[in-house]
C-alpha cells in the first residue's frame, strides 16, 4: 500500500497568496471587460465576452459536480484520492450565481435584447418563428428558469462537498451512504438543468436555430474543461509539494483515460452528428447556424477545432505512457483548457444578419461578401474576449483554493481512501 505522508494535505501558506493574486486578476479582468467592451464594440460585445467567460467557468465547475456525483454513484474507490480536487471545482457554483445576475438584471431591465434578439419586442414582432415560441422565450420564464438552475446547482454543490468535509472532522460512514443515496437523484437534476441552462443560455443566442443534441454537446465541453483543468491542479499542487502519496501515476492515467473518452472521442462523436444530421437534411432553418462558422476567420477556427480538439489530442492521448508521464500530460491538459476556451467563443460569439442567408443568390456571393466585409459574421476579436475569461478564470482559480484552503486535500475519512492509495492500473 503506498504510503500517505498526510503533512502534505494542507494548502499551508501557499492559499492565501494564489487566492488573493487570483482574485484580484478576476476583479481586473472583469473591470476591463467593462471597459473595452463598452468603448471598443458596443454593449453587445461587452454582454457576449461576458457571457463567454461565465460559461467557461460555469462548464469547468459543472464538470466537476458531474464527476463528484458520478464516483459516488458508483461508489469508486480509485478516485477518493483526487475527489477533494472536484469538490473544490464543484463549490464555485454556490457563488457562482452571483455571475449571472447582471445577464438576468439585463432581460429584466426590457434592455435584454442587445444579447438575446427574442428578448427584443421589435424582432419577435417581425419574425413568425420566435412569436411562436413566446410561451417557452419570454422574460419572465427564462428568468425563472435561469434562477432554479442556479439554485439546484449550488444546493448540490452544498450538500456533497460540506457532507464530505464534515466527514473529514467526524468520520461518520453515515455521510457517505447519505451522498451515495443522493447522488442518483443529483445527477439527474444536473442533466435536465446543464442541458435546458445551455439551451436557454447559448443556444437562444440565435433563437430561431434548434439541435436536440445542444445539450449533450454542452455536456462534452464542460467535461473537456474540468477534467483538464484536474489535471492541471494536482500536477500544481505535487509541483508545490503536497499530495505526496495520494495521488500517482496511476490516478493521472485514469483520468487521462476521462479526458481522452470524454474530452476528445465523446466530444468528436457528438460535434460531428449533430452537424452530419442537421446538414445531410439541408434545411434552412437549421444549417443557419453552421453557415457563418465556415465564412470568414470563423472557417479557421472550425478547423482548429477539429484538428486541435480532436485529432491533434487523440493521438497523443491513446497511448497509456502519455496519460503516465505527468508533465507531459498536465501539457496535453494546458492545450485542452485552451482548446475548450476556444470551443465556448466559437459557441457564442458568431452571428448572422436576419434575412442575410435568405437573400443571398448562392454560398459563393455569400462568402465573397463576408470576405469583403459587406457582411458581418460577428468575427471581432478584441481585448474584451480576452479579459473576460482571463477575469472569470482568476476568480474561479481563487474560489477553488478558497475551498482547498479550509480542508484537507484528500477526504481523509472516506472509507474508501485505502483503496485509492492502493489501486493500480491493471
Amino acid at each position: 500500500m503506498t504510503s500517505l505522508d498526510r503533512s502534505t494535505l494542507r494548502m499551508g501558506s501557499l492559499a492565501p497568496t494564489g487566492v488573493l493574486l487570483s482574485g484580484l486578476v478576476g476583479a481586473a479582468g472583469i473591470a476591463a471587460t467593462v471597459i473595452l467592451g463598452a468603448d471598443e464594440s458596443g454593449w453587445n460585445n461587452f454582454w457576449k465576452s461576458y457571457l463567454f467567460g461565465y460559461m467557461v467557468a460555469v462548464g469547468i465547475s459543472l464538470g466537476g459536480l458531474f464527476f463528484v456525483m458520478l464516483q459516488h454513484i458508483t461508489r469508486s474507490g480509485w478516485s477518493v484520492s483526487v475527489r477533494r480536487l472536484a469538490e473544490a471545482f464543484a463549490s464555485n457554483l454556490r457563488w457562482l450565481w452571483l455571475g449571472f445576475v447582471p445577464i438576468i438584471i439585463l432581460v429584466w431591465s426590457g434592455d435584454g435584447g442587445v444579447l438575446y434578439p427574442w428578448a427584443d419586442p421589435e424582432i419577435v414582432k417581425s419574425d413568425i418563428v420566435l412569436m411562436k415560441k413566446q410561451g417557452y422565450l419570454n422574460t419572465t420564464f427564462w428568468s425563472i428558469r435561469a434562477i432554479c438552475f442556479l439554485a439546484a446547482w449550488a444546493l448540490l454543490a452544498q450538500f456533497f462537498v460540506g457532507q464530505s468535509m464534515k466527514q473529514d472532522v467526524d468520520g461518520n460512514v453515515a455521510r457517505s451512504r447519505r451522498m451515495q443515496a443522493l447522488a442518483p437523484i443529483g445527477i439527474l437534476v444536473y442533466g435536465v438543468s446543464q442541458t435546458f441552462a445551455a439551451v436557454d443560455w447559448v443556444m437562444t443566442l440565435e433563437p430561431t436555430w434548434f439541435s436536440t443534441m445542444f445539450g449533450v454537446y454542452w455536456f462534452a465541453v464542460s467535461l473537456t474543461g474540468f477534467f483538464s483543468c484536474l489535471i492541471l491542479l494536482a500536477c500544481g499542487l505535487q509541483s508545490m509539494g503536497r499530495l505526496k502519496g495520494a495521488i500517482s501515476r496511476e490516478h493521472y492515467q485514469d483520468i487521462g483515460k476521462l479526458l481522452f473518452a470524454f474530452g476528445v472521442v465523446f466530444w468528436a462523436y457528438i460535434g460531428y452528428s449533430q452537424f452530419m444530421l442537421i446538414w445531410y437534411a439541408n434545411i434552412p432553418i437549421e444549417t443557419g447556424w453552421f453557415l457563418p462558422r465556415q465564412l470568414g476567420a470563423w472557417k479557421w477556427v472550425s478547423l482548429l477545432l477539429i484538428v486541435g480538439h480532436f485529432a491533434l489530442p487523440f493521438v497523443l492521448l491513446i497511448s497509456r505512457w502519455t496519460k503516465r508521464w505527468r508533465n507531459l500530460l498536465a501539457a496535453i491538459a494546458f492545450w485542452m483548457v485552451l482548446m475548450m476556451i476556444v470551443d465556448v467563443y466559437w459557441l457564442v460569439m458568431p452571428t448572422l444578419p436576419p434575412g442575410v442567408a435568405h437573400d443571398a443568390a448562392s454560398l459563393a456571393q455569400l462568402t465573397e461578401d463576408v470576405n469583403s466585409g459587406a457582411v458581418s459574421v460577428g468575427w471581432n476579436l478584441t481585448i474584451a474576449n480576452f479579459t473576460a475569461v482571463i477575469g472569470m478564470l482568476g476568480l474561479l482559480k481563487a474560489g477553488t483554493f478558497a475551498a482547498l484552503w479550509r480542508c484537507s486535500l484528500v477526504p481523509v475519512s472516506d472509507p474508501r481512501l485505502d483503496e485509492s492509495l492502493a489501486f493500480e492500473n491493471i
